[in-house]
């Protein structure tokens, strides 16, 4: 029995030990060449988008940084997954697995999708034109028909959306028809605040410039401020106070906590200097009801 088993171990070390030496030595070269090469595509994809995309101008240091990040995120996952499928088939291939029916196999399936990925073609193809027009990159803060969120990943399929409870969000390009991005170069302060009809316009303007300036200076929030944040004009006479127009610019994405900071800050000062912040009230007018004629009756018959 050890005598069979011997001459079974020595008859397939006969056939492991020269594939080893040379179908296997060709697949641990191929493996460590496929890491180099992903490993110097990656980084010469990096520098040449960094050369590529020029200052416009007019977008700032950080928003450049996000466009060229997410046109490295981009062409490196495309590089990455082309470059798995080519060693995976050349792996393959060393395992002695033909590779021209698989390949064959693989063009009548993409021909089968040519038919039936109308969808497919439809996302990629406004994919590469939302990333050609920078319409957003990764980390900005957008609103698509159907969700809302800061941009978390862009593949040329599909972009992934992360909202305020934390929800993530996959949306194919092709379904997206509008885009609304909050975050691209500058944002925006604007507020809407109501004061009293019988409030001095010209006090409560003044302690709303006072404000607005006092917190562009104050050191936690002024580098994050563009524009200082001021009166603009009266908006509306409303029903119960009169509405009036704050404007300012921050950096990008920083116009939610601004703002809320500034509404403290102008309740704290507004409660200071006694301006009425007013809410919905309802006059109600009563009438007298008109005497019974019984009542009249009665009244003639006492007489």
């Amino acid at each position: 029995m050890k005598e069979i088993a011997l001459k079974y171990t020595e008859k397939y070390a006969e056939l492991i030990i020269p594939w080893l030496m040379t179908s296997g030595l060709k697949i641990v070269f191929l493996i460590i060449g496929a890491l180099i090469l992903n490993k110097v595509i990656t980084t010469f994809i990096e520098k040449a988008v960094r050369i590529a995309v020029r200052p416009d101008g007019i977008s700032s240091k950080e928003a450049e940084e996000k466009r060229e990040n997410t046109l490295i995120q981009i062409f490196t996952t495309t590089a990455n997954i082309s470059l798995l499928t080519i060693t995976g088939l050349m792996v393959l291939q060393e395992f002695g697995v033909e590779i021209a029916p698989i390949l064959a196999a693989a063009g009548i399936v993409g021909l089968a999708f040519g038919f039936g990925g109308q969808y497919l073609i439809r996302d990629i193809i406004s994919g590469l034109f939302i990333i050609l027009e920078n319409q957003y990159r990764i980390g900005d803060v957008v609103s698509f028909d159907n969700a809302s969120g800061t941009v978390q990943e862009i593949s040329l399929r599909k972009t992934m959306l992360r909202d305020l409870d934390g929800t993530v969000h996959h949306i194919p390009h092709g379904e997206i028809k509008k885009v609304s991005n909050f975050s691209k170069d500058f944002s925006r302060i604007n507020l809407d605040v109501g004061v009293g009809y019988s409030s001095n316009l010209e006090h409560v303007i003044a302690v709303i410039n006072r404000t607005g300036t006092e917190l562009a200076h104050d050191p936690i929030w002024k580098d994050s401020i563009i524009l200082v944040p001021q009166f603009l004009r009266v908006n509306d006479f409303a029903d119960s106070a009169i509405m009036l127009k704050i404007l300012g610019e921050t950096l990008p994405s920083k116009q939610w906590e601004i703002t809320g900071e500034l509404r403290k800050r102008l309740k704290v000062a507004f409660d200071k200097e006694g301006i009425e912040i007013p809410f919905p009230q309802m006059v109600v007018h009563q009438t007298k009801e008109p005497e019974k004629e019984t009542d009249k009756k009665e009244d003639v018959e006492l007489d």
